[in-house]
């Protein structure tokens, strides 16, 4: 069955080289539509400014609560529509970071790690008192994992430590890069219980005594979002605020399958916004008394990096299709985010290439693009962590030390 391409406001200009766009049903193609008319009216005006100063446009939170595009992953509490398909949230995701990888994030935290693992992981009570503040956006989360001496092996390497005493329980420790952090009104805390040493994860509410969240300092990427670096000292959480579902460092890892392949979808996302900035620039700009879009080498930089779109984006589709049949895998995965952001740092490469001495410039939109795209690389699990996840499923062998 075939359907009617709709004409987009500020269509893809050629990035969509295999329409894969019209793969949605014409009801989740208005979704993207209004996603697409809603970032570049209110979100791209401002987020070089908030990149430069390296701070959050809280301005938005309240135009994001109006916009439709939270909770879209989930039905009930306070989801606003039936439960969209893994093609469209990630065709969103990638929209966001079209405009903006940091946007992308804070929605990547708040929508997907935070709210997921309370959807998964909390019981219904958890999930009927958090859930529909966060879908609305009244409420804001955070998860908070990785620790300063513990990225890629925190799973076996977690310090921070929980102990129950009578109906509470006593975290202590630190945590590190944590999104939102600095201004979410709760976090979800992974901490390892020193009674039966498996992990589990409470909800800290901003403003608990012993918990203090510090904004780091001097980053080159994703400037907007307010990474913390965290310290609880004595931390004391109600066993009502243990997540109720979650038992061993398992659970986390499931949230991470569902999270990672978003952060696959952002990559693709930074390399198509890179890419357009990159072929309007390249037919704008006249050297030699011609467009360099005419030039044989500047033509080779952008097929080389619109094959690397279309590859991407042909792999994301099918890794949707394998979660909405319910047959999604880690490894799958893996190898999609181990992929995407490889052809991402390519890509950005190229665009600022092309851009010559103004692909270092703000003004020009693809520096931003060529530093943020370092911290997509490495977050949610480095290139080598995908590989061997993916190497242990493909040769029976694990590699891992």
């Amino acid at each position: 069955m075939t359907t009617t391409p709709l004409a987009p406001p500020d269509a893809l200009p050629g990035a969509d080289f295999y329409l894969y766009e019209d793969l949605l049903p014409e009801d989740e193609r208005t979704v993207l539509l209004k996603a697409r008319t809603f970032l570049r009216d209110e979100v791209k005006p401002l987020v070089n400014g908030y990149w430069d100063r390296g701070e959050f446009p809280m301005e938005l939170i309240g135009k994001f609560r109006g916009s439709g595009l939270t909770a879209l992953p989930y039905e009930g509490y306070g989801a606003h529509l039936p439960a969209a398909s893994h093609l469209l949230n990630g065709m969103l995701a990638m929209e966001m970071s079209r405009v903006d990888a940091s946007v992308a994030t804070f929605f990547g935290v708040h929508d997907g790690l935070s709210f997921y693992s309370i959807h998964t992981g909390g019981d219904q009570e958890q999930r009927a008192r958090w859930l529909p503040a966060m879908a609305s956006m009244e409420k804001i989360g955070a998860f908070a994992l990785t620790e300063p001496l513990g990225g890629s092996d925190v799973s076996g390497g977690m310090r921070t430590t929980a102990e129950r005493q009578g109906g509470t329980w006593v975290l202590n420790g630190a945590k590190r890069w944590i999104g939102n952090a600095t201004f979410a009104d709760h976090v979800v805390v992974w901490a390892r219980d020193v009674d039966d040493n498996q992990v589990k994860g409470f909800v800290v509410e901003q403003g608990t005594p012993g918990f203090v969240a510090v904004r780091i300092e001097g980053k080159t990427a994703l400037r907007i979002v307010q990474n913390a670096e965290i310290t609880l000292t004595d931390v004391r959480v109600p066993e009502s605020n243990r997540l109720q579902n979650v038992n061993s460092f398992r659970d986390v890892a499931e949230i991470l399958c569902f999270t990672r392949s978003g952060v696959a979808w952002q990559a693709l996302g930074v390399m198509i916004g890179a890419y357009e900035l990159a072929l309007a620039y390249a037919k704008d700009r006249r050297q030699f008394g011609r467009p360099i879009a005419g030039f044989q080498m500047v033509q080779d930089l952008l097929v080389r990096s619109l094959g690397d779109i279309t590859a991407s984006w042909g792999m994301l589709v099918q890794l949707a299709r394998l979660q909405d049949q319910g047959i999604f895998r880690d490894d799958h995965s893996a190898l999609a985010k181990g992929f995407t952001t490889s052809r991402m740092r390519k890509v950005v490469a190229s665009s600022r290439e092309i851009l010559g001495g103004n692909g270092i410039l703000l003004d020009h939109d693809v520096a931003r693009f060529f530093a943020d795209a370092e911290a997509l690389y490495s977050y949610e699990g480095t290139r080598q962590m995908q590989t061997l996840i993916v190497g242990k499923s493909i040769t029976g062998q694990s590699a891992f030390v």
